[in-house]
């Protein structure tokens, strides 16, 4: 026994450069049973999505291979693969993250959490609506994982000023005895760790609590206390779907449709958030009454809550008044969300009329404004600093460096998204996709509203073993194909698979927000699994519903569209010419 278990230690130890040489050899079969391009293709894509789930290089170093890979096998020249790395939705991504940097920079999203929290008050039900709505607010513009790290110290605060220290009710929670002699001597003992500020409580009410009572009250604040912690990664999450920056699923949904389908423009900022959004109201609200019901998030006491109360209010006054950067970033800010929606919204017409007809794109918008952020002044500009030879002469200090961009924006994610768009550029001209396609047959029988359903419900499973963005780049190429095999609107199938495979509620390293939040130390694997769970199926009949009423009518999705009959054909003669 002890033979096998130094083995398989010293295994584990090496078991990522083990899969990186196994791996390779594994699927060769692939090349040798498949039609040759096809074939070849399907390996670098099954490659790359191993390596991706299990990690076992960067994921930004995997989403690099097809540059070294698709030359080498011949299944594209370099001079194709290069550019998918930064297409114009890669500008509307990087546009949103130097946004967001630029919020935090200047301590903006702070201050906008701080003041949510005061308008929606202090019990725990209420706490947790409100750290959701700011959490699923932020992330629509800050990345999800941005947002999470943020919202937690600020739920950690609160929950301490409510329910004193977390180590003390765990404490609590576990031995009844030692309280019961502190009850006994009516010693103020207990008081003291209800709060550090002993005195608060008058101590005539803790002589009647038994011990009984102490602790199923510290393992009912215990539970608040999880409850509010795992609303704010999975807030975070469905927040990053109702804006097309959001995340990065949600782009590689335009770089994609960009790709197999150059005629379909119905998807932009403004259409997007305008079928998304309401979607994120609906998942949220379904979310908010499943935690606060499995957390008990619906009573407490007045005291704890006062003090909490005084705590928000107290960091709030600590960022004193709004100051000209704070205005400056919450304008600019305001700015590329209301341009972003107006460009081309689709149901009214925007002011892209004044260009060139498709000249002006969102990632055009996008990159005006944060160019803008560089030079504006972080400081009031003032006339009198001219005529005053006393003035201080600082130097002159914009909004944004870009030092801080750089260190800020996760270059990593823009390489992912490249690779992404590469993989499908692949599957396309490959004829790996048609290929999958075909296969498919079978599905062709399920009527299309139940293959909505059942498609959300695969992704959102696969989403929560990969990265959100992996999946995706994996499977829409083939969604796509299957909606034009089976005659059905391409984006009837496309819209659900993007945002279910933001749905990543069950495990700690179903994406990053959830790591953050289970590395607070607080939450169990079994805590996530359970709520998740729930979360999973509610987002999916959520996402349904959102495509069979709303989304019906918006995108038009009851016809089989002209644009998808266009690519059909280029994909029969590439098929032919193969």
């Amino acid at each position: 026994g002890m033979k096998i278990s130094v083995v398989s230690k010293k295994l584990w130890c090496v078991h990522k450069q083990l899969l990186l040489l196994l791996a390779p050899l594994v699927f060769l079969p692939i090349l040798f049973t498949l039609p040759e391009k096809e074939g070849r293709c399907l390996y670098v894509v099954i490659l790359m999505a191993t390596f991706w789930c299990t990690e076992a290089l960067p994921l930004a170093v995997t989403a690099m291979l097809p540059v070294c890979l698709f030359p080498t096998l011949g299944i594209l020249p370099a001079k194709k693969v290069c550019p998918q790395y930064f297409i114009e939705t890669n500008f509307l991504f990087f546009s949103g993250l130097v946004m967001a940097s630029s919020i935090e920079e200047w301590g903006l999203h702070r201050r906008i959490a701080l003041k949510v929290l005061s308008i929606v008050g202090v019990k725990p039900a209420w706490l947790i609506l409100g750290m959701m709505m700011t959490s699923s607010f932020l992330s629509m513009w800050l990345s999800n994982t941005a947002t999470t790290a943020m919202m937690l110290p600020i739920a950690n605060a609160i929950l301490e000023s409510l329910f004193g220290d977390l180590e003390t009710l765990k404490k609590k929670c576990k031995s009844p005895e030692d309280h019961d002699s502190a009850i006994i001597n009516g010693n103020g003992h207990v008081c003291s760790v209800f709060n550090r500020k002993p005195g608060l409580f008058p101590s005539k009410q803790l002589k009647h609590k038994t011990a009984e009572e102490i602790r199923s009250e510290s393992e009912y604040q215990l539970k608040v206390w999880k409850g509010f912690l795992i609303c704010i990664p999975y807030a975070a999450s469905i927040g990053g779907t109702a804006t097309l920056t959001g995340t990065a699923p949600n782009l590689i949904l335009i770089g994609q449709l960009k790709s197999y389908f150059p005629d379909c423009d119905l998807i932009n900022f403004g259409s997007w958030f305008a079928f998304a959004f309401p979607l994120m109201l609906l998942f949220l609200f379904l979310g908010w009454i499943w935690i606060s019901f499995l957390y008990g998030g619906l009573n407490t006491r007045a005291q704890a809550e006062a003090r909490a109360r005084a705590l928000i209010k107290e960091d709030y006054r600590k960022l004193g008044p709004i100051n000209f950067a704070e205005g400056a970033i919450s304008f600019f800010f305001i700015l590329f969300a209301v341009l972003l929606f107006t460009r081309d919204p689709k149901f009214v017409t925007g002011w892209s009329v004044f260009f060139k007809k498709g000249y002006v794109s969102d990632a055009v918008t996008g990159v005006i404004i944060v160019s803008i952020l560089f030079f504006f002044p972080s400081q009031k500009p003032s006339l009198s600093w001219w005529f005053d030879p006393q003035a201080v002469n600082t130097p002159y200090v914009p909004l944004l460096s870009w030092k801080k961009a750089q260190d800020s924006v996760p270059w990593n994610i823009i390489l992912l998204l490249g690779g992404g768009f590469a993989m499908a550029k692949a599957c396309e001209e490959s004829g790996l996709a048609s290929w999958i396609g075909g296969h498919l047959q079978p599905l062709a029988e399920v009527p299309p509203a139940v293959a909505v359903m059942l498609i959300t419900a695969f992704l959102a499973c696969f989403t929560e073993f990969a990265s959100n963005t992996a999946t995706i780049i994996i499977f829409l190429p083939v969604i796509a194909e299957l909606a034009i095999r089976v005659s059905v609107n391409p984006l009837y199938f496309m819209i659900p698979a993007t945002v279910g495979c933001s749905y990543a509620f069950m495990l700690p390293v179903s994406t990053p927000p959830n790591s953050i939040a289970f590395a607070s130390g607080h939450l169990m694997v079994k805590d996530m699994v359970k709520t998740g769970f729930v979360m999973n199926i509610l987002g999916i009949l959520s996402v349904s519903l959102a495509m069979n009423t709303w989304g019906v009518t918006m995108f038009n999705l009851s016809s089989y569209p002209e644009w998808a009959h266009a690519s059909n054909n280029t994909m029969k003669s590439i098929n032919a010419t193969l």
